[in-house]
């Protein structure tokens, strides 16, 4: 799996995963129940994962929707 963003802001978050799965690319979103433990006040980020293979194609699409300044740094 590769790591594409790491945020607080579940509307970004919500926006990426749906570009992504409406071009056909799985994305899972993890620790979204440890952030519902920290009381959901935004201290723990979620993160947007997708097939290591899937990657480079979701990173062109994440980047074309302008939201190239989100993603993390490649493998990282």
């Amino acid at each position: 799996m590769q790591e594409l963003i790491r945020t607080n802001d579940l509307v970004l978050l919500s926006f990426a995963e749906s570009l992504l799965k409406a071009e056909g690319v799985a994305a899972l979103v993890l620790d979204g129940h440890a952030s519902a433990v920290d009381g959901s006040l935004g201290m723990l980020p979620r993160r947007l994962m997708v097939d290591t293979d899937d990657g480079p194609r979701a990173r062109r699409l994440l980047e074309e929707a302008g939201l190239g300044h989100e993603l993390r740094p490649d493998g990282k």
